[in-house]
């Protein structure tokens, strides 16, 4: 199993994901349930419940890392994301990276936020925390993030966090509404990161 780290940025702490986040995840999601047509967010205690039990059940065999968004400013859960579909790859012995304890490449999803969050320097410290972790922390050499295809308020964030566009993967999940998703799949691989951070830094905490 990955140890899943606790990431505290200014205005965001993102807390390892527990059963003991279930009910104020319910709560944060019940805010606008219109906001999640196109974003899975569970709805209801026992939705929410099986949620968190099945993102621990990913965890456990080290192929996940969910978190739940807590706002500092109150310690109000407000969302959640995770790290997933993490792979380690086959690297031959006598390479640099044979044998690393920490995933190569993976992906950032599973993202929601409760309505009063959205617009907010939230997604945009979480996706900074998560980022430099996974980059400086884990060494990895690539981050995939996927979003419906006709979720442009998504795709445009994923774009301004310094996602680079890579094309549509048709029918790739199941969606929000239960019909086969199109993807749009977007990366940002770790020669990009150091720019990619600077960006960041400076659109959350520039004076």
């Amino acid at each position: 199993m990955l140890a899943v780290p606790l990431l505290e940025g200014r205005f965001v702490r993102l807390e390892p994901l527990s059963h003991d986040h279930a009910d104020r995840l319910a709560a944060a999601s019940a805010a606008d349930p219109s906001l999640y047509r196109l974003t899975q967010a569970p709805q209801g205690a026992d939705e929410t419940a099986r949620y968190v039990a099945a993102a621990l059940q990913l965890r456990d065999t080290g192929k996940a890392a969910p978190f739940a968004t807590v706002r500092v400013a109150d310690g109000a859960v407000i969302g959640s994301t995770r790290f997933f579909d993490l792979e380690r790859w086959a690297w031959p012995v006598g390479h640099g990276r044979f044998g690393r304890e920490y995933p190569d490449v993976g992906e950032i999803g599973y993202t929601w936020l409760t309505a009063a969050a959205i617009r907010t320097a939230a997604n945009t410290e979480a996706k900074l925390l998560m980022l430099k972790h996974a980059f400086e922390v884990w060494g990895m050499l690539r981050i995939c993030l996927h979003t419906d295809e006709r979720n442009e308020r998504s795709r445009a964030a994923i774009v301004r966090i310094g996602g680079k566009f890579e094309g549509i993967l048709r029918g790739h999940r199941m969606a929000a509404d239960f019909i086969p998703r199109n993807s749009a799949r977007y990366s940002i691989v770790a020669s990009e990161w150091p720019g990619v951070k600077q960006r960041l830094i400076e659109r959350l905490y520039a004076a």
